[in-house]
This record gives structure tokens, sequence and C-alpha cells, in this order.
């Protein structure tokens, strides 16, 4: 009698808490560190103990992707993307914010404009990445949302060689690719609006601007989980949904077929 030997897979690296480690917690952190002692008591308002001033929250939050890159390096011996998509949110989120605020308390004219511009480069950029990593060996469909992890893709792709349905194939993935970039399009447009929205009646001349551009910030980022991210799932959904019909199409397999058990 033989018995079949099965090799355990890797551990899957969950793209939601690689962005919460490597994007949200350092946008937080500058959000909420980023006040200037200084300033505080000028303004005579209280010093909290977390309030470290902008460069040095700038330096807490490119701690949170760089310490994750490195040990995402030395465990898989690959570089992380999220990790990379950090440093650049981050550097362009800390680097803004040390050119826009004044040593007076005041920040630079136009700020509104461009945090919100700052904002929606981020979603805008990762959309054009995912449509553009479609024809590369590393498609950013298969780290958010075609893994396997959560499809048979071994089982899809077998049955896929076996009808000769290759093309197929590739264009249901790509529509799927297309699809799901939509969301991050429809991200960049609303990080613009949110911005705009909180941050257009800021006046930049006032002596309490810096503050008061802080916290219009935090808000920002707690009020863009709510009105970005529910419309990135709904996109996630509507997306699954439109690649288990695609792929039930060419393929035949039920949706528990094209699916790895749970």
């Amino acid at each position: 009698m033989t018995t079949q030997k099965t090799t355990k897979k890797p551990d899957q690296e969950h793209p939601l808490a690689n962005i919460l480690i490597n994007v949200l917690i350092p946008v937080l952190a500058l959000s909420y560190l980023s006040k200037d002692p200084a300033i505080q008591e000028m303004l005579g308002k209280s010093v909290k103990f977390w309030h470290i001033g902008p460069l040095n929250a700038l330096f807490v939050a490119l701690a949170f992707p760089i310490c994750y890159g490195v040990w995402f390096f030395i465990k898989t011996k690959k570089m992380n993307f999220f990790s990379g998509l950090g440093l650049f949110s981050v550097l362009l989120t800390g680097g803004l914010t040390l050119f826009l605020w004044n040593k007076d308390g005041t920040v630079k004219e136009h700020a509104a404009v461009l945090f919100g511009l700052k904002e929606a480069s981020i979603p805008f950029v990762l959309g054009i990445v995912i449509i553009a990593s479609h024809w590369s060996k590393t498609p950013l469909l298969r780290t958010f949302l075609y893994s396997d992890s959560i499809f048979d893709i071994n089982k899809i792709e077998n049955k896929v060689a076996e009808l000769g349905k290759e093309t197929d194939y590739g264009k249901v993935l790509l529509n799927a690719t297309v699809l799901f970039s939509l969301s991050f399009f429809v991200s960049t447009v609303l990080n613009f609006v949110l911005a705009m929205y909180f941050l257009g009646d800021l006046d930049h001349a006032a002596k309490d601007a810096m503050s008061v551009y802080n916290e219009k910030v935090a808000k920002i980022t707690g009020w863009g989980f709510l009105v970005i991210g529910v419309p990135i799932m709904v996109f996630l959904f509507f997306t699954l949904k439109k690649l288990l019909s695609g792929l039930r199409g060419i393929t035949g397999l039920s949706d528990d077929e094209l699916m790895m058990p749970r």
C-alpha cells in the first residue's frame, strides 16, 4: 500500500494585513503623532506625550513598512510589494507635510488641493500597476483576489489546458483585472473629494492652521475607511462574482470545484 506524500503550502501573506501594516498604520502615525509640541504650547493647547513633531512622526511611520519589508525578505527572499507601496505612501505624505507646514504654525496656500492630489495619486498609481501587472510574471490580481489560497488554480488551469481554452482563460483574467482596477480609480476620485470636503475651508494663514490641518487629515483617514472602503468591497464582491461566472463558463466546474475547500 502506497501513501501519498503531501507537501505543505507556504503560508500566504494576507493582503489586508499587508495594507494595514504597510499603509494604514503609517498614515495614522503621521496623522496623530505629527503635532509639534512648540506649536501646541504657542497656541495654548495641551502637549501630549505622543506629539513628537512631523519629522519624528515620519521616522516612526517609515519604520513599519521598512521593518515588515526586511522581515518578509528574510523569510521569503522576495521583495514585498506592499512594503514598497507603504514606503512610497509614507514618504509622499510625510514629505508633503514637511513642505506644507510653516514654522509659525501656518500652512502653505493650496494645501487642500495638494493633499487631495496626494491622496488621489496612490490608488491611481495602484490601479495602473494592477492593469500593467496582468502581462507580468506576478499579476497583482493573484495577490489580491485570484490566489491559490482562495481558488484551486491548479485544477482550473489543468481543466483549461485539457479543453484548450487558454485564450478564453486569459480574457476572463484580463476582464477581472480591469474590473478590479476600476475600484482603485473610483477610490482616486473619492480620495480627492474627501480631502477637499474636509480641507477646502482651511484658513492657511491662521496661526493654528497647522493644528487644524493635522486634525482634518486624521478625519480624512478615519472617514476614508468608510467612504472609500465600502465601494472597494462592493467592487471586490462584484469582481469575484464575474470571475467565478467566467471560470464556470470555460471550465464547466462548479463554484465549489473552483474554490479551495474550507
